[in-house]
């Protein structure tokens, strides 16, 4: 099964709490607060792999979850950071934000990493927070969490020459040829039903030849397997227009030729530009002179004069080879797609929401409180006067009054409640 696109949920690992500790020992009658920090949760990576070809892997795992940090331990323990999650994906690889559409990364070259998410950082343990006015802190800061995300993988294959063609013209049999390639070889439409890829040695190069599947009448509008074999020419650098010149099959091979045309246009115009090498094949087919003709009349109609090939007996392969080489010493590779500047990863640290299912009830949520939260604790009477401070500090209060909170109405701020009070 081939599968070139994909939507997977991925997480990284939420930070480890911070501990809250003091240091005991009968040596020692008051001991300071010892407790260690949480460890980082993992990130998510994923890595460019050229061994694969296809996205099947993704097909019955499509959740990749890192492991988050461990908490920080007394004697100033720091706990251990949680495992990365490395996730392999075919070269030419194309990491779509699911929310959005944009492109988070394109990865092209084999061992390219791209870090999608960043685990979160670990909480600080009450040693972190002594100071010469606070010399026993009885509170510490819990991981910070991390959101869940999806993201889309789309391959589209990297090859420098892409063969294309309607199906049955000789692509897959010329791949077997030139190429270490072995591709299904028949007499019938859509004997290959995804891209094969072989690498062609010729005179001290070597170049990636893709055997783009046989494409039909409105496939750049989705006919049939269209897009699906489309977006596999994308990236080529020539492409190798193989025409059936004996027209044995019922075709024409001029209005073949301008139909393929037609489709790589309306799919693509940067497609449509990417230089053309016109090849008539099944050539052996015919006696000289009926082929003769029909190339004749092709130019005519085209104003091209094909290549000559019959890549069965070997005939004009090491012509097509040279010329695909002359082609490409000419023709630069493409660039990586373009990438949006903006955080895939950002974490919401500013957002506020105030919500009032109840009469005399408001509920803050959002980024900000999230954060906040993290180092209060209630109990501790200078983290609960910190926390206090925050909320006049960040607007929170005029938000809750702007709400229509009045005094003794209750506020709810993640599992704290408490009374407004003037």
């Amino acid at each position: 099964m081939f599968l070139d696109r994909v939507t997977i949920t991925i997480k990284a690992g939420d930070g480890g709490n911070g501990c809250t500790s003091f240091y005991r020992s009968k040596l020692v009658m008051n001991g300071g607060p010892d407790g260690g920090d949480g460890g980082k949760g993992g990130d998510i990576i994923f890595v460019a792999n050229e061994g694969l070809n296809t996205l099947y892997g993704f097909t019955y795992k499509k959740k990749f979850f890192a492991t988050n940090g461990n908490n920080g331990e007394k004697q100033l323990k720091r706990g251990h950071d949680g495992n990365d999650v490395i996730i392999e994906v075919p070269c030419g690889t194309v990491i779509h934000d699911a929310e959005s559409g944009l492109i988070i990364a394109d990865m092209i070259e084999h061992g390219q990493k791209f870090v999608a998410l960043k685990g979160g950082f670990g909480g600080r343990g009450n040693n972190y927070f002594k100071s010469p006015t606070r010399q026993s802190p009885h509170f510490s800061q819990t991981g910070e969490k991390t959101q869940i995300k999806k993201v889309t993988l789309e391959l589209k294959t990297i090859a420098d020459v892409g063969l294309v063609g309607f199906p049955n013209v000789g692509k897959s049999t010329l791949l077997s040829v030139i190429s270490n390639a072995n591709p299904k070889i028949a007499n019938y439409p859509f004997t290959t039903l995804y891209p094969n890829l072989g690498m062609v040695a010729h005179k001290n190069t070597s170049f990636v030849v893709a055997d783009i599947p046989g494409l039909i009448e409105g496939a750049s509008e989705g006919a049939g397997l269209g897009h699906f074999f489309l977006r596999h020419v994308e990236r080529v650098r020539v492409i190798v227009h193989m025409v059936d010149i004996s027209e044995l099959e019922g075709r024409n091979a001029v209005k073949d030729y301008e139909q393929i045309n037609k489709e790589l246009k309306n799919y693509s115009e940067e497609l449509y530009k990417v230089p053309q090498i016109v090849v008539a094949t099944k050539t052996d087919l015919l006696t000289e002179d009926e082929l003769e003709k029909k190339l004749n009349e092709f130019e005519n109609e085209t104003k091209i004069r094909p290549m000559i090939l019959s890549a069965i007996i070997h005939k004009g392969v090491d012509e097509l080879l040279d010329k695909i080489t002359e082609v490409l010493a000419k023709t630069p590779k493409k660039a990586p797609q373009e990438v949006e500047m903006y955080d895939f990863d950002v974490k919401d640290k500013t957002s506020i929401e105030i919500v009032s299912n109840e009469p005399g009830v408001f509920e803050v949520r959002g980024g900000l409180i999230d954060n906040l939260i993290r180092g209060v604790v209630l109990s501790d009477e200078r983290s609960n006067a910190y926390f206090q401070n925050a909320l006049k500090k960040f607007g929170i209060i005029d938000k809750l009054k702007e709400s229509g909170m009045k005094d003794g109405d209750t506020v709810v701020i993640k599992d704290i409640s408490f009374e407004y009070e003037e």
